[in-house]
């Protein structure tokens, strides 16, 4: 909710989920839907929802898969990229403002145990 409450303050068309959603696929360009969800932590049809307020947004271009026309293959527009670079330093900022006075040992405790809660849920 921190990070929300800066990404609007800041004026910026965006959610969380969103800024995500097309980090991930910046990263891994080829990803699928199913990853991307998993990526997220969200089911397919929220993802589905979110990729269509993205293309909606002009963030996303979505084409259909020359190779299989059931697929869609999802690209970032230059508008996606710039949101994604104007957010991720207010992201880095809010990273520093919530771990403030938290021990790298904490963290990596911290990861451990989500990491166990990861596979007890898988």
């Amino acid at each position: 909710m921190y990070a929300m409450k800066q990404i609007r303050k800041s004026g910026y068309k965006i959610t969380i989920d969103q800024w995500l959603i097309i980090k991930s696929i910046l990263e891994k360009p080829k990803i699928n839907q199913q990853e991307l969800a998993k990526n997220v932590f969200k089911d397919n049809a929220s993802v589905t929802r979110i990729i269509e307020l993205l293309v909606k947004s002009n963030y996303l271009k979505r084409e259909v898969d020359s190779n299989d026309r059931r697929k869609s293959v999802l690209t970032v527009t230059q508008e996606g990229k710039d949101i994604i670079e104007k957010v991720q330093n207010l992201v880095l900022d809010n990273r520093k403002v919530a771990l403030d006075g938290v021990s790298k040992e904490e963290l990596d405790n911290m990861n451990i145990a989500l990491q166990k809660i990861i596979i007890n849920c898988s």
